[in-house]
């Protein structure tokens, strides 16, 4: 047990952003990210091509055993090109073992929900912003209220073993170049 803490401490010192992957690396991550996505769900990239900004992270990786720390890096779209880089991270306590990445989307639907985004120095999911995370029905239909809402999350191509698959209370920075 306690290597794994000192492997899970070794992890998030690691992931710091001062070693943030180069633009052109994050742009590739991006758009692979965005391929799985349209083709995974079809009825959310419509919504996709309707929002006024797209947050991707490609990969954001979650290590726990009882403590846990979650990083990724990813970029902001508006009009279909990157204008913005950011990391997200966190970290949990509580009954949780195992590791996993995932990518995660979130859609900023109206073009006000985009402004406050990126005025603020560090957004965290479900505090400086209400996420209404998307559970997609049969036939990958999405609810209407939900795809009403101001700024909607995805989390998808989840890979590993871990519980919990949300980005709410994780803290978004942008990585200064």
């Amino acid at each position: 047990m306690m290597r794994l803490l000192i492997l899970l401490l070794a992890l998030t010192v690691s992931l710091n952003p001062a070693q943030a992957a180069s633009r052109a690396v994050i742009d590739a991550r991006v758009a692979d990210a965005m391929q799985t996505f349209r083709k995974e769900s079809p009825a959310a990239a419509e919504l996709m091509d309707e929002a006024a900004g797209v947050l991707v992270f490609p990969e954001i990786l979650k290590v726990g055993f009882g403590i846990g720390a979650e990083y990724g890096e990813g970029a902001l779209l508006v009009d279909g090109k990157s204008t913005a880089y950011y990391s997200t991270s966190g970290g949990s306590f509580g009954l949780q073992m195992g590791a996993q990445s995932r990518a995660g989307i979130i859609l900023f639907m109206k073009p006000s929900a985009l402004r406050k985004f990126r005025r603020s120095k560090g957004w965290e999911a479900g505090v400086d912003g209400s996420v209404a995370f998307v559970k997609e029905g049969l036939g990958g239909s999405i609810d209407t209220s939900t795809a009403k809402a101001p700024i909607i999350g995805f989390v998808f191509s989840n890979k590993g073993l871990m519980y919990n698959l949300t980005l709410e209370g994780s803290k978004i920075t942008p990585i200064d170049r």
